[in-house]
């Protein structure tokens, strides 16, 4: 049975051009069948591909590729949670904590073909949007949802419900609810704890709190936290799912966060664990940084 592969490149990434023509030639090789977004086909009009919109190249693939950092991945892995398609990160930017494979090792995709991988299933998040009682709508993540101050530079006043009952209160810049995958994102930035992917929970992380003894706080993964705040007017609040948009939280809204139904399947081709992994990229970015410096 031929295998289809559908390719996502971020090409605002340096390297992305090349990489993506890399892959393409080494799953032909392989006789892979190689489907990619419309809106690629002015960058590699020689290739041949199907160019269709992501979606529907999601429905029909048997695997996702995606190229450029952990945006990108993120965003690929969308389409490939809804459809329960796995997903196989290429980096091609600086970091990709959730890339499976760097534009080096471009020769391990033959392990796609033979079944050596692994796929590592990542928890996801369900945000539920309340206007008062009115639901207002409803997304998926796999890093994280922040609620933070708007177009204001005062604080929010912050109330979380953990299953219905008041837990804390902050007075900060917003706070920040995580998977164990997101905990190497903002959360991590933010002061929080870095989370085994393995092991399923919620991140709690305050943004900036005006407090000497706020902390993070890790919920088991059937939590439902709900995040409330108090001064609207003033703070003028959004919030935000995998940083892709910001939404307007109004005067009465809520967030309800909890797990998804959904999940995102990681591919591994490389035997690395989180911890290793982990290490390595963190001494990836400071050696980049002392490269920059120079």
């Amino acid at each position: 049975m031929k295998v289809i592969a559908a390719i996502h490149a971020n090409m605002t990434r340096v390297n992305a051009f090349e990489v993506t023509q890399n892959v393409y030639r080494e799953l032909k090789k392989l006789g892979v069948s190689i489907l990619m977004p419309l809106e690629l086909k002015e960058y590699f009009p020689d290739l041949e591909a199907g160019f269709i919109d992501e979606k529907t190249a999601a429905a029909m693939c048997d695997v996702m590729i995606a190229i450029g950092g952990d945006g990108t991945i993120i965003h690929a892995a969308h389409y490939a949670a809804e459809f329960d398609k796995p997903i196989l990160g290429i980096n091609a930017g600086r970091l990709g904590f959730l890339a499976g494979l760097e534009k080096e090792e471009l020769h391990l995709l033959k392990n796609l073909i033979s079944g050596q991988f692994t796929i590592d299933k990542r928890m996801m998040l369900t945000v539920s949007h309340y206007d008062a009682d009115s639901l207002k709508g409803q997304y998926v993540c796999l890093n994280d949802c922040v609620v933070a101050r708007g177009d204001s530079l005062r604080l929010c006043d912050v109330d979380i419900y953990s299953n219905g009952k008041l837990i804390n209160d902050y007075i900060a810049d917003g706070v920040i609810v995580a998977t164990p995958t997101g905990s190497t994102a903002y959360s991590l930035s933010a002061g929080g704890p870095v989370v085994d992917t393995a092991i399923e929970s919620l991140i709690l992380t305050p943004i900036c709190p005006h407090s000497l003894f706020s902390r993070s706080m890790i919920f088991e993964p059937d939590t439902v936290l709900t995040v409330k705040v108090k001064n609207y007017e003033t703070s003028l609040p959004v919030f935000s799912c995998d940083g892709e948009f910001g939404i307007d939280l109004g005067r009465e809204g809520r967030v309800e966060i909890r797990r998804s139904d959904r999940v995102t399947k990681i591919i591994r081709i490389k035997a690395d664990g989180f911890a290793e992994i982990f290490s390595q990229k963190l001494l990836e970015r400071y050696t980049v940084s002392k490269e920059d410096k120079k």
